[in-house]
């Protein structure tokens, strides 16, 4: 089978490297990249065989959600009441690290 000369570029420590491992391994550069790639590709078209049905199932979902009509914009929420005003303001203090009495972090109790 006729050959065909690729040329890369690269830095230096990767070539260095590459011509390391490819040593390690007793194979030349070119059969090292050529063996890399390899399994790279095959790797590859497994896992796009593996999510081949998924892919598909969704690509479906996609057209079909492309036909569906848009969702309205929600209502304005209209003014707290005290009550939800509390929750409000609690749920924010815990995410902000205060605790039901407003003590932060690191308060001795």
């Amino acid at each position: 089978m006729a050959k065909t000369r690729i040329s890369i570029s690269l830095e230096q420590d990767q070539a260095e490297r590459i011509r390391q491992h490819a040593e390690r391994a007793g194979m030349d550069v070119s059969a090292y990249l050529v063996h890399a790639a390899t399994r790279q590709m095959a790797e590859s078209d497994a896992i796009e065989e593996q999510f081949a049905e998924v892919d598909a199932l969704i690509a479906r979902a996609e057209r079909a959600a492309g036909g569906l009509p848009a969702e309205p914009a929600p209502e304005p929420a209209g003014e707290l009441t005290e009550q939800e005003r509390r929750e409000v303001e609690e749920a924010l203090g815990l995410v902000h690290g205060r605790d039901r009495q407003g003590r932060g972090p690191g308060h001795a109790a």
